[in-house]
């Protein structure tokens, strides 16, 4: 059986699975597969699950929030944020969940935080408006 490299870059990690034999993703035409000595390819994920197959092996989920996608010489790169990878497609799901719920609560607290700071300074250049007037 042909099989491929996989290599997945994250901004503060990377991973490389060899013996890879499919790979399936979906772009903004959906859904699509890869397998050994597909032609050059590159495309756009859209953000959810991608899912590859080493030789041999069961499924494996890939989580990522969109991705470049490059495949050339036998070799899948993808370029990304950040993504999850797991054989157990229900803890990726709820990892994801997770992740994204986090970064729900930090923007929430980063906007509330803005939304103070803009306050602020409305203040002060009404403060320094009245004081204009006044000399």
């Amino acid at each position: 059986m042909s099989t491929f490299t996989l290599q997945v870059c994250g901004a503060t990690r990377s991973v490389q699975m060899d013996d890879v034999c499919s790979f399936v993703g979906e772009d903004a035409s959906g859904s699509f597969g890869i397998q050994a000595g597909h032609a050059r390819f590159m495309t756009c994920l859209s953000f959810g699950l991608s899912r590859f197959r080493q030789a041999g092996g069961a499924w494996q989920y890939l989580a990522m929030p969109g991705a470049v996608l490059y495949f050339a010489d036998n070799r899948l790169r993808l370029s990304t944020r950040k993504f999850l990878v797991h054989e157990d497609y229900g803890q990726v799901v709820e990892q994801l969940h997770n992740q994204l719920l986090a970064e729900e609560e930090s923007l929430r607290d980063l906007r509330a935080s803005l939304k103070r700071l803009e306050e602020e300074i409305l203040k002060r250049i009404w403060a320094m408006g009245h004081e204009g007037r006044r000399l």
